[in-house]
């Protein structure tokens, strides 16, 4: 019982399920941290440029990903998972790996393409750093970041939601483009530790650099702990189950009739 857990036997499946993910997962913070901080580099100071892009990329990564390793991109997110037993130990640790080395690589990607950084703070690329704040302040409010993204994740995810999936991608994105437009000024709203690292592994900027790990998991875990004893959704009746069966399959019939060609995407 323990192994799986652990998750051992997934080193093990023929079906490379768990490799998949990992790639993803590298793909996924790749493309958030190449648009997102490039995006930060021509901002000149709109917080609304900056927060849309974030929320965006997570977006988009959520539509792509998010049937191969869930989209986590986030360590915050995989660690809230993790402690409330939706993965096991092993998955967790190479999708952080996995999500760290990504953050580097698009980060990196992004300094090679510019010659010239005229981004916010020191260092451009859109590092995080406290401003005016003290690091307890700082590990406040990324606190509260991790805690409310991980709650929506929660939320949004929860399989006796079925309906809530379909939202899942634009309510994860629009979380991440409200954080950044809260605190943007006050901790650059990393919410994210593996995108933080990214830009301070490219830049060697490494003040602080606690504050947006600690923060964001502790947050993460509170809230996925909250949901799971308080707030999870009562498992569906099984009268329930199929009658929402029922309504999907009509709603796919009726699709069908508007649009005949999609029968030949879904045969393929």
């Amino acid at each position: 019982m323990a192994k799986y857990t652990i998750g051992i036997n997934e080193l093990k499946d023929k079906s490379h399920n768990l490799w998949k993910s990992v790639l993803a997962e590298f793909i996924g913070i790749f493309i958030l941290c190449f648009f997102s901080c490039a995006a930060c580099t021509q901002s000149n100071g709109d917080l609304t440029l900056i927060s849309l892009a974030f929320g965006l990329s997570v977006f988009m990564a959520a539509c792509t990903i998010g049937h191969i390793s869930g989209c986590h991109i986030n360590p915050a997110v995989t660690a809230g998972l993790l402690a409330a037993g939706k993965i096991s130990v092993v998955r967790g640790i190479f999708y952080v790996i996995s999500q760290c080395a990504g953050a580097v690589a698009g980060v990196a990607s992004l300094k090679a393409l510019i010659s010239d950084v005229p981004g916010d703070g020191p260092a451009g690329l859109g590092h995080t750093n406290l401003k005016n704040i003290s690091e307890f302040q700082g590990f406040g409010f990324e606190f509260f970041l991790g805690f409310i993204l991980v709650l929506v994740v929660f939320g949004v995810t929860d399989e006796n939601k079925p309906d809530s999936r379909f939202l899942a991608p634009l309510a994860i994105g629009l979380t991440v483009s409200l954080g950044h437009l809260g605190t943007v000024t006050y901790t650059g709203s990393s919410m994210n530790p593996a995108r933080t690292f990214g830009t301070a592994f490219v830049t060697g900027i490494w003040e602080n650099h606690w504050v947006y790990w600690a923060g964001p998991i502790l947050g993460g875990v509170a809230a996925a702990l909250l949901y799971v004893l308080c707030f999870a959704a009562p498992e569906i009746e099984s009268h329930d189950l199929e009658k929402y069966r029922q309504v999907q399959q009509t709603d796919e019939k009726e699709g069908l009739k508007k649009y005949p060609d999609l029968k030949y995407i879904d045969e393929e």
